[in-house]
């Protein structure tokens, strides 16, 4: 390969199952030209196969595309006639099944056709990546390695970059760089050994957990209930999310480590389970089928029973005692309470920490050059809070270290096999330093990367253990914090507020943060630590002048957030929004008056107000209509009005930031980030770049164009025809015709011009009549005692 980047501009996928096809997907999100291949079809379009796959792109749940309509991207091909496209692709990827000859055959067919700086990578899941490369000619292997994607794409950070004998390093670094920016993905190396590293020690992990599940004799609801969020792990836990990967699927992966790994000290316990094998032999597959660990009848899931051979009710629930000690907050107190009880829930968490901790400081060396890498392997493609080493650190090495080589030596361990004399030292305190991660091949202690990528990731996700530098503070009250990073131009405030609602406190905080940055910066990027980017208004202090019957206070915040979020509109300096995760009510409306906003893929924006009974009164509506007066260019305005109209009084949250452009809640020219952690880098970027451009704030808008009482008329009449069918309740319409009203600029006329304090006016006078609303009250205190809406 040569010393010039890898760009990547075309794409194929070998392999339309259920992996190819929702990497091809996220490829196409991403923007970049992707072919999906399969084998040709026996009847009717050659390329039917792919293309049914394509159309199921569009039914999955989680979406693998960020815009449905970005399936028409994606190009169909089969190997029978369209094997010329591939000397056009940049990149490669295989995904057929996990079989080594169907592989051989498949790499055997494309070889010819595979252009000389094209790189290709399988998405293996635990296949040898030199075994594979061994079918490649020789000169196809500097350009060969393997790229392990979980399970969906788009969503599971983790990409497992694993390289064969021979792959160059310049390609592996562009990839690297390919999958982080471009893809969004957190890349882990592993080295070329059996399931890697996030199956290797997940799935011992699930067989650990199975084992002790009837070496204790507890039911799989009461497992689920204990390795789940309680234990810092995702909400499906162990059965749970067996039965969504497919037992049928879990079976061949332990098969692969019963195959590969004859050595394994704990190579005894590499069997599916007898209930697995089991529900397997009936067909009872998961979630796919219907049935597995658990199974749906109506609105209830039942739990598997072995002993009845049955499903009944789900009633085992975590134990009184061990509910206390997983309050504990200081993890080295936890542990040592779970180890030293009676009660067979907590000896059970104790044995399957103990094992994955043996588990994983054995193969250390042999699977990863650092333990960084297995703990970021667990926490990106298992969504674990923290990896085996961070959590065993946390609870006290040394001691942890001792409980462990004392039951190995007690024969309560699942082997004997001795733990390594590094993880055994006493005077050890962990494995992660401010200097880097333990790595056992080198005795050192390895920093992370310094690829070029990794400076776009200003607050890169860090293992426990690493210090990080939270800049200069400029000014910081009890609602929000100014700060500088790095000490150049560009200051940022971040809200301090939980879930960083915005209240009176946030609110001048944005107007002081605003008035430092005009005054001695050349920027201003709105940016939280941490999801989400706002929910919007504090409901909860709403409420509460609202008990009070203090409608008149209200009506006072609503003007001072509307001041706030045009003070921001008119700043003299650019103001960008940097959004993850959720932007919902006031925060959407926040980044709608923001001069650009820089979303991550992964941000479900929305102005929800009407599910509590309320319509956005932050400028939310008049920029909606603003922006609808612009892009109808004095023609039809109520067309442009339709989408918009329709995703504020349904409540509508897009599914990506993508979509949120559909929705009209971003821009065209707003910027879509991947990689969440390059955020700040982006925004940062962006802010600098229309500063230096020598940036201006919009002049106030006094020639909006009001679609007018005949449009407001059209929508209501719709609504009677919804309300009449039962579609939505009296109050639904109730709020739904306020919404009109001023989206349309209220009861004027057609092609009426009005400015944006018009606009501005309207919602907030429709804001406060349905506030002092008794059906409205009742959703706000519905909300906020269940967390949920109420239609009523």
């Amino acid at each position: 390969m040569s010393d010039s980047k890898l760009r990547i501009r075309k794409a194929a996928v070998l392999g339309a199952g259920v992996m190819g096809a929702q990497i091809a997907a996220h490829l196409t999100n991403a923007g970049v030209e992707t072919v999906l291949f399969d084998l040709a079809a026996k009847d009717g379009d050659a390329n039917g196969i792919v293309l049914k796959a394509i159309d199921n792109l569009k039914k999955l749940s989680p979406a693998p595309l960020a815009d449905k309509a970005l399936a028409g991207a994606i190009v169909p091909a089969n190997y029978d006639q369209n094997l010329e496209g591939l000397k056009g692709c940049d990149l490669i990827i295989e995904a057929i099944a996990e079989r080594l000859d169907w592989k051989r055959d498949l790499y055997a067919k494309i070889a010819p056709f595979v252009s000389p700086t094209a790189v290709l990578a399988s998405n293996t899941s635990g296949l040898s990546i030199n075994s594979l490369a061994d079918i490649l000619d020789v000169k196809l292997h500097q350009r060969f390695c393997g790229v392990h994607f979980f399970n969906p794409p788009r969503y599971m950070h983790l990409a497992e970059l694993i390289p064969c004998a021979k792959t160059d390093p310049a390609v592996l670094e562009g990839l690297e760089a390919f999958l982080t920016t471009t893809l969004g993905k957190g890349v882990v190396y592993a080295r070329d050994t059996p399931n890697f590293i996030g199956n290797r020690i997940g799935v011992f992990s699930m067989l650990a957990t199975m084992h002790h599940t009837e070496q204790y004799k507890l039911s799989f609801d009461v497992v689920d209930a204990l390795t789940g969020p309680a234990i810092g792990h995702p909400k499906s836990a162990t059965y749970r999310t067996s039965d969504v990967v497919g037992l049928d699927t879990m079976g061949h992966v332990i098969k692969t480590m019963d195959d590969t790994l004859p050595k394994d000290p704990w190579h005894d316990y590499f069997k599916a389970p007898a209930v697995v094998q089991a529900l397997i032999a009936k067909g009872a597959l998961g979630q796919k089928t219907g049935a597995g660990f658990f199974r749906k009848v109506g609105k209830d899931i039942l739990v598997l029973d072995p002993a009845k051979v049955d499903y009944v009710p789900q009633i085992g629930k975590v134990s009184d005692e061990v509910a206390e000690i997983l309050k504990l907050k200081s993890p080295a107190e936890k542990f040592a309470k779970l180890r030293a009880s009676a009660d067979p829930q907590a000896q059970f968490l104790w044995a399957i920490h103990r094992d994955l901790f043996h588990y994983a400081a054995f193969f250390l060396a042999d699977i990863a050059a650092s333990a960084r890498d297995i703990d970021f392997a667990m926490r990106w493609g298992y969504g674990w809070q923290l990896g085996p080493f961070e959590t065993w650190q946390a609870a006290g090495w040394a001691d942890v270290a001792k409980w462990i080589a004392e039951d190995i030596a007690a024969g309560k361990a699942m082997s004997k096999a001795p733990l390594p004399a590094w993880a055994s030292d006493p005077k050890r305190v962990g494995v992660h330093t401010a200097q880097g991660s333990y790595s056992p091949a080198t005795d050192k202690y390895l920093p992370p990367s310094g690829a070029p990528v990794y400076k776009r990731q200003l607050f890169p996700q860090t293992v426990i253990g690493t210090p990080v530098d939270k800049g200069k503070t400029i000014f910081e009250t009890d609602d929000v914090r100014l700060w500088n990073l790095g000490g150049d131009d560009i200051a940022i405030v971040s809200f301090k507020s939980k879930m960083h609602t915005i209240g009176a406190g946030v609110l001048d905080g944005i107007n002081r943060a605003v008035d430092e940055a005009e005054r001695n910066f050349k920027a201003l990027v709105i940016w939280q630590d941490s999801e989400p980017f706002s929910v919007g208004a504090n409901l909860k202090e709403a409420g509460a002048m609202l008990q009070a019957g203090k409608a008149s206070e209200l009506e006072g915040f609503i003007s001072r957030f509307q001041q706030a979020t045009m003070r921001v509109k008119h700043a003299l300096v650019p103001v960008v929004a940097a959004v993850r995760g959720m932007a919902l009510g006031g925060g959407c409306e926040l980044q709608m008056h923001c001069a650009r906003t820089v979303a991550a893929l992964e941000s479900y924006i929305g102005l929800v107000e009407a599910g509590v009974g309320l319509l956005p009164a932050g400028g939310g509506l008049k920029e909606l209509a603003l922006r609808a007066s612009q892009q109808a260019f004095g023609g039809d305005v109520f067309t442009a009005l339709k989408t918009r109209f329709e995703t504020v009084a349904m409540a509508k949250t897009s599914g990506s930031a993508l979509e949120a452009k559909e929705l009209g809640l971003l821009r065209h020219s707003d910027v879509v980030v991947f990689h969440a952690d390059e955020l700040l880098y982006v925004a940062k970027t962006e802010t600098n770049a229309m500063a230096e451009s020598g940036y201006r704030p919009p002049l106030p808008d006094r020639q909006i164009v009001a679609a007018g009482d005949v449009a407001t008329a059209t929508f209501k009449a719709n609504l009677v025809n919804m309300l009449e069918g039962r579609f939505i309740s009296p109050h639904d319409m109730e709020i739904a015709s306020r919404i009109a009203d001023t989206l349309c600029g209220g009861q004027i006329e057609r092609g009426s011009l009005v400015d944006e304090q018009w606009l501005l006016d309207l919602e907030r006078k429709h804001f406060v009549a349905l506030a002092q609303n008794p059906k409205t009250q009742e959703r706000i205190a519905f909300t906020l005692k269940t967390g949920k809406p109420l239609r009523n």
